[in-house]
């Protein structure tokens, strides 16, 4: 599958999804006192799945 052709605006999708999949940095958590640990919008590659 890694070989396939894909369609540019769909590789720009996924490779959006890929950047925005991150963890919270760290001066975020420091900042907060701890209070922000977890990104509400962070995605497992398991069990979300992307409708594309």
């Amino acid at each position: 599958m890694a070989n396939r052709r894909r369609p540019l605006a769909r590789k720009l999708r996924l490779n959006r999804a890929t950047k925005s999949n991150r963890r919270v940095p760290a001066w975020v958590m420091q900042r907060t006192n701890r209070r922000v640990t977890t990104h509400p919008k962070r995605r497992t590659w398991r069990r979300g799945h992307l409708h594309l």
